[in-house]
């Protein structure tokens, strides 16, 4: 954690001596030694940091689970989410609330926001970031979590998963070039909210398939819109699952941004995982947008590598044969 909490603090800020701080939504290695390991509850339904938290000796859960006397928030981008775990947070804590976060998550916004509703000690500022608190009798419940919201297509999905408004144009364009033969047992990585998976199995020659997904919240609402009983939904981080057979095809649409950049490295990291997942006659397909550069991170991977489809935006990649089986 950045150096507001000791900060704050320093400045007044009075946590409980026992009761439990709930911790929502902290990123895998974030130091939270100011607080009493053995008071927290991480609150968090991103597996990578669930994972981290838990091999770190911390009380781990998807979801709140009775009273606390403080909660601390690290925000999340969308704002949306953000609000839903502000108030969250609120309604199951005695104590104060201490909303964290960067700049560049929003947290400027986030104290505006809150300062129009309630009485707000600080911020701290430091690091590119603030650190803000209230007393959680404030009254949020506009900004309560909503469960699964419907979309086209009778599709739904909820505040903070990714393309939570609609169909993401490039899984579209996957799924409308997926040949009708894709192998029989198929890996959905980062399967997201369903959409591709509930694509694939329109068609009859699947016998299996696997969505994986860190998302929690994504993973709840795949199971509403991935009803299929070929279907098998796994809460696990993508890059390091392990199935009990290797599968006949990988379809992915990964994901390329870390915060707000850029980062073309978790795109090629889905690449490796697929490879090393696949049989050795195993095929993989991937849309990517038209500038991220995947293909030498294929070549080197697979034996036949080829864009098999693609416009202005988009290209639809196709790799054959994994050339390292590591497991």
């Amino acid at each position: 954690m950045h150096p507001r909490l000791p900060l704050a603090l320093e400045s007044g800020l009075c946590l409980p001596d026992t009761a439990r701080v709930a911790v929502f939504a902290p990123r895998a290695g974030m130091d939270l030694s100011p607080l009493q390991a053995d008071q927290c509850h991480v609150i968090t339904g991103n597996r990578p940091d669930f994972e981290d938290f838990e091999a770190r000796g911390f009380d781990c859960g998807v979801a709140p689970e009775g009273r606390y006397g403080a909660a601390l928030i690290e925000i999340p981008r969308a704002k949306a989410e953000a609000r839903a775990l502000i108030a969250l947070a609120a309604s199951v804590t005695d104590g104060p609330v201490l909303v964290d976060g960067t700049k560049t998550d929003g947290i400027e916004s986030a104290l505006k926001e809150m300062r129009k509703r309630t009485a707000v000690s600080g911020p701290i500022n430091k690091a590119h970031g603030k650190l803000f608190w209230f007393d959680s009798a404030v009254d949020l419940a506009g900004w309560m979590p909503a469960g699964p919201a419907a979309i086209e297509a009778g599709f739904v999905t909820a505040p903070g998963v990714f393309s939570a408004d609609g169909i993401d144009p490039a899984s579209r364009y996957l799924a409308d070039h997926l040949p009708q033969q894709i192998g029989a047992h198929v890996v959905d990585l980062g399967a997201g909210w369903g959409y591709l998976s509930a694509r694939a199995l329109e068609r009859d020659n699947i016998a299996r398939i696997d969505l994986v997904e860190a998302s929690h919240a994504a993973l709840e609402c795949a199971r509403q819109n991935v009803t299929d009983a070929r279907a098998q939904l796994h809460w696990a981080d993508a890059l390091h699952w392990e199935p009990d057979a290797r599968p006949d095809a990988v379809i992915m649409n990964p994901p390329f941004h870390t915060g707000r950049s850029a980062d073309p490295k978790l795109g090629t990291a889905f690449i490796a995982a697929a490879a090393r997942l696949l049989k050795p006659q195993g095929q993989l397909w991937m849309v990517a947008n038209r500038h991220l550069p995947y293909e030498r991170h294929l070549a080197e991977l697979f034996a036949e590598t080829n864009e098999i489809a693609g416009d202005n935006k988009f290209k639809l990649l196709h790799a054959r044969r994994p050339a390292r089986q590591r497991r």
